[in-house]
């Protein structure tokens, strides 16, 4: 199946399931083709898990889910030495990362201790395990999800690992009609999502949005933003160059779902408060999403 022809029958059948969340769907999508990993905030029953699983089926990938609690340990994600059936000789026994897709559920319920289990899985795509550096499968795609943090039993990712996710978003409540349609059936069913392509087919896109084009008109203006976040008014803690690579690779993404082979300011546009707002640290009473949507007032397309 042609690249273009994937990725319109993926994102149409992701709309199918989560119904009235285009853009969102289009995000989740922008951030597995840019081979990122994914943070979800939002109450439980808004369809995180329900994407997540989407996604992985799209896609033909191996998906696992781990339910993060407070008395989970590093083991229960990662894995490590243990007996075997027959208990005469130890064994190591790979954890659930070891995955394509891995729904890390509620990732800030769990102690900052077993949060950083994840840390070199994201970043490096490996795990330490026992002395031996194992290779994770590929693609490898985290989706974690978090519930806000004024919701009991909840701990704050710290930056290292916000930083670990190409991108932050929220589903929401869903619009009126969109929630009828929710009630007759027509959505939230991830059960009936049918394998589209293959994990071939995404790696020969996530190739493709490493080709995608950038005018230098387009560098200049996402050197703008960057220079525009780490001003002391904007922000405490403005955006990294890493947060600037994170940028441009949503971006090419975001162009190839819109069917482009090189990226417009409307693409920088559109991913940026879902790249920028949880990495910036705002001086201000604002979050880090308001300083986000500002910078991007503040910022001229052209100089």
């Amino acid at each position: 199946m042609k690249s273009a022809a994937v990725v319109q029958a993926v994102v149409e059948a992701l709309n199918n399931v989560i119904v009235g969340k285009p853009e969102q769907v289009k995000l989740a999508s922008a951030a597995l083709l840019a081979d990122g990993h994914l943070l979800i905030e939002d109450l439980p029953g808004t369809g995180k898990t329900t994407l997540a699983h989407a996604l992985a089926r799209a896609f033909s990938l191996q998906f696992k889910r781990v339910q993060f609690t407070s008395d989970l340990l590093p083991y229960d994600v990662l894995g490590g030495p243990t007996l075997d059936p027959e208990g005469r000789k130890v064994v190591l026994q790979k954890g659930p990362v070891f995955s394509q897709v891995l729904l890390a559920d509620e990732l800030n319920r769990a102690s900052p201790k077993t949060q950083s289990a994840l840390l070199e899985a994201m970043e490096e795509r490996q795990v330490s395990l026992n002395g031996e550096t194992l290779a994770l499968p590929k693609p490898f795609f985290v989706i974690a999800t978090q519930n806000p943090l004024d919701t009991a039993g909840t701990y704050a990712l710290p930056e290292s690992q916000l930083d670990r996710f190409i991108m932050r978003l929220a589903l929401g409540y869903p619009s009126a009609q969109a929630e009828r349609e929710i009630l007759l059936g027509y959505g939230r069913r991830d059960e009936k999502m049918a394998s589209l392509a293959t994990e071939d087919d995404l790696a020969a896109l996530q190739q493709q949005v490493s080709r995608v084009r950038m005018p230098d008109s387009v560098v200049d203006y996402i050197q703008r933003l960057l220079a525009a976040s780490r001003q002391p008014e904007m922000a405490r803690i403005g955006l990294s160059p890493r947060a600037g690579q994170a940028l441009v690779r949503s971006a090419k993404a975001y162009a190839l779902l819109e069917g482009r082979d090189f990226i417009l300011p409307d693409d920088v546009q559109a991913v940026f408060v879902a790249v920028a707002g949880h990495r910036i640290q705002p001086s201000g009473s604002h979050s880090g999403q308001e300083t986000a949507w500002q910078i991007l007032q503040y910022v001229d397309v052209v100089q």
